[in-house]
């Protein structure tokens, strides 16, 4: 496997504790998944609670490795503003896509598959496929 060639992941919280912990959690959860570029874009610049499209931005760009870019998101403003991102056209990597999955459960089912080296569209389902997981 190349691991220049696995699809990213930027996970998009209005908190930069959280997106750091479910980061941490997903990669953990996938056995240390070290080579899958994982990026926690949390709150606003100024550590505040909130979304930012500077550092959704910048974080996009620290994951891609031309296999496409995976994106989770928490709540409304959040989904918001990577549609707007998208819209632009220009800032973020050309294949990155909004992903419909729930945060946790959809990031740890995305980094599990992008290590095993799958294209952007299976780390897309089995993200999405999270919705599915019943818990009793």
């Amino acid at each position: 496997m190349n691991d220049e060639r696995l699809v990213g992941i930027v996970l998009v919280s209005h908190s930069a504790e959280v997106a750091r912990s479910v980061a941490e959690l997903a990669k953990g959860l996938a056995g240390g998944a070290t080579a899958v570029p994982v990026a926690p874009a949390g709150g606003t610049e100024s550590g505040e609670l909130g979304t930012s499209a500077e550092l959704i931005s910048a974080a996009a760009a620290s994951v891609d490795r031309g296999a496409g870019v995976a994106v989770l998101t928490d709540l409304g403003s959040a989904v918001l503003t990577v549609k707007a991102l998208l819209a632009e056209g220009d800032e973020l990597p050309e294949g990155t896509r909004l992903v419909d999955a729930p945060f946790v459960e959809g990031a740890v089912a995305a980094v599990v598959t992008a290590a095993t080296g799958a294209d952007l569209a299976a780390v897309q389902a089995a993200a999405a496929d999270a919705y599915t997981y019943r818990k009793v």
